[in-house]
């Protein structure tokens, strides 16, 4: 039986801290007909309409008791991109909890939460989850992310079972309710949106070579404001399968050699230097989050490594700096403050 089911500590002081609370990685097991699952492709007309899977969550709440708790919930088949078959062999899911059901577990509050697979291959799945560790260290406003060994059964029997590595990402609601913030829906240009925050996200963006946003739209961008307040908004980034630094074989490049390219606004020059300032500070921490992972493989963090380099190379050279992110700047007033102290 423990083949196929995988622990997961279910102590009083992880319930109490949430799910996100820790970095150790979950491991469970959900059993539903699979095969369905994974060829349930098609987009809904609404939300509301997707296929609900009736699923089976089970892990071990206690090893040394051998303790076993099961959770019914449902799968759905969510996502754009990843949804595809031609671009994804596993699709990514929602995780839909009944809320009387998770009291007392590790997802305890949680409802609908998104469960990244494993697409094509587990290292990306890392790869990504990885991307979202450094966006916590450079914002709280940011989404936090779970690792989890997950274990698929087939109810049916149509599929063999199979273990991969997943990630769990924070609701929104729970994001913006943990910074005292509120989801911000309207429709805003970058320019609106406040602009240290903005330029920080911008450059995190460029740092790790992903194009796959767009602040208007909301697409893979999610904003947040104080309640009552006319403040500008806070983004906060998600979905980086399609950066530099993942290196997804599936995913579209900023351009053929992997270049990266600066997509937010054109900011004062003592601002981004207060931004680069930032990044400068955190590069230790963004550099051993790979370095000190066994997960990854040694080329794929040599690479890594290497295009942080030149991350830091460039934002460190001022003749570099205005090239990049300043070329719109047709007078060179903004970029004029850039070396002020």
């Amino acid at each position: 039986m423990c083949g196929l089911l995988c622990t997961l500590s279910a102590s009083a002081q992880e319930v109490a801290g949430g799910l996100f609370a820790s970095d150790v990685p979950l491991s469970f097991t959900l059993t539903a007909r699979m095969q369905a699952i994974v060829k349930d492709r098609n987009y809904p007309a609404h939300d509301s309409l997707a296929v609900k899977h009736p699923a089976r969550l089970t892990y071990v709440a206690d090893s040394a008791r051998g303790v076993e708790w099961a959770i019914p919930l449902s799968l759905v088949v969510r996502g754009n991109f990843r949804r595809k078959a031609k671009n994804c062999k596993f699709p990514p899911l929602y995780l839909d909890f009944p809320k009387k059901r998770v009291a007392g577990t590790p997802f305890a509050k949680q409802n609908k939460l998104k469960l990244v697979t494993h697409c094509q291959d587990d290292e990306y799945i890392v790869r990504e989850y990885l991307v979202y560790k450094l966006y916590n260290l450079v914002s709280d406003v940011s989404f936090r992310a779970r690792m989890a060994r997950v274990t698929y059964v087939d109810s049916v029997k149509k599929r063999p079972a199979e273990t991969h590595w997943a990630f769990l990402i924070e609701d929104e609601a729970d994001v913006a309710r943990r910074n005292g913030l509120r989801e911000y829906k309207v429709p805003t240009q970058m320019i609106q949106v406040d602009s240290l925050s903005m330029a920080t996200m911008a450059v995190f963006e460029y740092m790790i070579g992903n194009i796959d946003w767009e602040v208007m739209y909301r697409h893979n961008v999610r904003l947040m404001n104080l309640p009552g307040s006319n403040n500008p908004p806070t983004p906060a980034p998600y979905d980086f399968d399609h950066a530099v630094i993942v290196d997804a074989s599936y995913a579209t490049k900023a351009d053929d050699a992997g270049q990266r390219q600066y997509r937010g606004p054109l900011y004062p020059g003592w601002l981004l230097k207060r931004v680069f300032g930032r990044f400068n500070e955190l590069k230790p921490r963004f550099y051993a989050r790979y370095t000190n992972d066994p997960r990854l493989s040694e080329a794929y963090v040599k690479q890594t490594i290497a295009y942080f380099d030149k991350f830091y190379a460039l934002i460190n050279d001022p003749a570099a700096v205005k090239a990049n992110f300043f070329n719109g700047d047709k007078d060179g007033h903004l970029f004029a403050s850039f070396s002020s102290k």
